[in-house]
C-alpha cells in the first residue's frame, strides 16, 4: 500500500519522519524521494534489512540513520539524540516479505527451513523453543490467542505426542504434522497459518508493548504530524484501533460520574474511520497485501 502511505503521510520537503519498521526499504526510499532538506531515521530488528537497505538507498545516505532496534524503543532513541519532535511516522507491522521468501529464515510454512523465525537473529530464542520446550497448555495458549486456531488443542497435543519421539527440527515437519490434524475436506486456506503466525508473534514478542509504542510515538509527533500504521491481522489492528480511540477522546471517565475527574485531553484526529485496505490493482501484483489494513491520524 505504497501510495497510501506516502499520502496519508503528507511528507514535507524539509520534514523529519520515521519508519519504524524498515524491511525491503521500499516506503523509506518513498519517503526519502520526496525529502529535500529532511531526514528519515530508519528502524529494523533485522540487521539483514538494514545491511540491503544501506546499499540499496546509499545515494541518500547523507539522509537517512539507521537503528538496529525494536521501535518499541525508538522514542528513547531518538530522544538520546536530541530528536524530540518528528513530522511523521510509520509503522508497516508483521513479517516482511524478504523474511518469507528467504527459506533460511523459517518464517514460512511452505518452504523447508530449520524452525527459526526470529526477526532478530541475535536473539537466543526461536521458533525451535517454543515448539519443543513449551507445554502443551502453553503451546494451546498462543495457538488460540495469537492464531485464533480452532484447533489449538488437537494441534498442541499432536506436537507433543511427536516430540516425545525426537524434536521437530522444521517448518515442513511442523506444517505436515499440522495439517494431519486438519478434517480432509478442509478448504479455508493453509491449515499452517495461524499457528506459523502464533509462533512467529510469541518469537518475537510482536504484541507486547504495541499499544504503549502507539502512545509513546504519537508522543514524538509534531503539531500536524501524521501516523500511519499498517496491521496484517486482526489482534494488532485491533490494538491500534483501541489505541487511536483512547488517544481521539476527550475524556475517559466513567460515564456515570458527573463531570471529568481524568483531565485527558484529545490528542489526535483519526482520518482514517475504517481502515484502508489494498484495491484489486495492487492484489492482482502481490496478495499478501490482501489483509492489510492501514490506518492514518493526525496529531492535534
Amino acid at each position: 500500500m505504497f501510495n497510501e502511505c506516502m499520502s496519508g503521510l503528507d511528507i514535507k520537503e524539509d520534514g523529519i519522519y520515521v519508519d519504524c519498521t524498515l524491511g525491503g526499504g521500499g516506503h523509506t526510499e518513498g519517503i526519502l524521494k520526496s525529502l529535500t532538506a529532511g531526514r528519515v531515521f530508519a528502524c529494523d530488528l533485522d540487521n539483514d534489512a538494514i545491511n540491503n537497505a544501506i546499499v540499496k538507498l546509499k545515494k541518500y545516505e547523507d539522509k537517512i540513520t539507521y537503528f538496529h532496534s525494536d521501535y518499541k524503543n525508538l522514542v528513547y532513541s531518538l530522544r538520546n539524540i536530541g530528536i524530540n519532535s518528528v513530522d511523521g511516522i510509520l509503522i508497516d507491522l508483521g513479517v516482511s516479505s524478504y523474511q518469507l521468501d528467504c527459506s533460511e529464515r523459517g518464517f514460512s510454512y511452505s518452504i523447508d527451513a530449520k524452525l527459526d523465525m526470529r526477526m532478530n537473529k541475535d536473539s537466543d530464542f526461536s521458533a525451535y523453543n517454543v515448539v519443543n520446550e513449551y507445554s502443551q497448555d502453553l503451546l494451546t495458549e498462543i495457538f488460540f490467542k495469537y492464531g485464533e486456531e480452532r484447533y489449538a488443542r488437537k494441534i498442541a497435543s499432536a506436537i507433543v505426542e511427536l516430540r516425545r519421539l525426537k524434536p521437530i527440527s522444521t517448518t515442513l515437519e511442523l506444517s505436515q504434522l499440522i495439517i494431519k490434524t486438519y478434517p480432509r475436506n478442509f478448504n479455508g486456506g493453509h491449515p499452517a497459518k495461524r499457528c506459523f503466525q502464533a509462533i512467529r508473534i510469541e518469537v518475537n514478542g510482536e504484541l507486547d508493548g504495541l499499544e504503549n509504542a502507539i502512545f509513546s510515538l504519537v508522543g514524538l509527533l509534531k503539531s500536524g504530524g501524521r501516523m500511519v500504521t499498517i496491521a496484517f491481522h486482526s489482534l494488532e489492528d485491533r490494538i491500534i484501533k483501541t489505541a487511536f480511540k483512547a488517544l481521539e477522546s476527550e475524556c475517559l471517565c466513567d460515564k456515570s460520574l458527573p463531570q471529568c475527574v481524568c483531565g485527558k485531553k484529545r490528542e489526535i484526529t483519526i482520518l482514517t474511520k475504517k481502515p484502508l485496505t489494498a484495491g484489486s490493482m495492487e492484489l492482482a501484483i502481490n496478495n499478501r497485501a490482501a489483509s492489510a489494513k492501514l490506518r492514518i491520524i493526525e496529531k492535534l
